[in-house]
């Protein structure tokens, strides 16, 4: 009885489906973070009769055939892309992403790395960091004397000075881009990772092709919707209890087969 497996499939795409949702709960208040969705396809097919089999002398064809499906298997979680609410926090180095783009940072291994979590820091050498102390690329080095720091739109990086009127420009913070962003590979802390299925980054400027701009003092919020993931949970705890049926009601009839005399 072919009803056991398909059932156990549809469990576990139902369990997958269930964890997918609450990683997105989870993170409904981490910053830069756009939830994720689990797809699903049919699992295989038993071709019992294939559709267009002749049946007979004079060329008489099956229009349908018997078809019998094996279950459901993941077929992919993506991440579904759009822009966060933005928080104003009134930090310096507080820079929310409005629109396409990725900040990158140069992890330990010398790698890059791209986020979109502008809670930027200032480590004890002066460089503009990440909340784990990775640098933005390009690095930008902040004096120790600076009085204050403004990011403008295009990413410009400028410092004032005690007794200076006019501001210092310390270097510009760069965006990047790619063809297929939910290609990217999420390795944690709101890193990405590139991949082939993302291409290559491209590098540019804020508010020029087709990239998004900067907002000194705002924080980008997650993007989770709270009332589409409870609903997508119960379905889920729904689907997960007809499968459990199927697999009672098959157990039922294998019970019969055994007790016939």
């Amino acid at each position: 009885m072919k009803a056991l497996q398909i059932a156990a499939t549809g469990m576990s795409a139902q369990q997958m489906r269930v964890d997918v949702v609450s990683n997105n709960l989870a993170n409904m208040s981490t910053t830069g973070y756009n939830a994720r969705r689990a797809d699903f396809a049919d699992l295989h097919y038993q071709q019992l009769a294939r559709p267009g089999t002749v049946t007979s002398a004079g060329g008489t064809v099956l229009p349908t055939g018997v078809q019998i499906g094996l279950g459901v298997r993941p077929a992919s979680v993506s991440v579904v892309l759009a822009q966060g609410s933005l928080t104003q926090t009134g930090g310096d180095l507080d820079v929310a992403i409005e629109g396409q783009g990725y900040l990158e940072v140069t992890l330990p291994s010398g790698a890059a790395g791209y986020t979109r979590d502008g809670a930027l820091k200032r480590s004890a050498d002066g460089l503009i960091v990440t909340s784990d102390g990775y640098p933005i690329a390009p690095q930008i080095t902040i004096p120790s004397d600076a009085r204050s720091i403004s990011v403008n739109a295009a990413g410009e990086v400028y410092a004032f000075f005690q007794g200076q009127v006019d501001p210092q420009l310390l270097g510009q913070l760069s965006l990047v881009g790619f063809s297929n962003e939910k290609g990217l590979e999420a390795m944690g802390s709101n890193l990405f990772l590139e991949t082939q299925a993302s291409g290559a980054p491209l590098v540019g400027t804020a508010g020029s092709d087709g990239l998004g701009t900067l907002r000194q003092g705002y924080l980008e919020e997650s993007s989770v919707d709270a009332v589409r993931e409870v609903t997508e949970l119960i379905k889920a705890q729904r689907g997960y209890e007809l499968n459990a049926k199927v697999i009672t009601a098959a157990d039922q009839m294998l019970s019969a087969t055994t007790q016939v005399r």
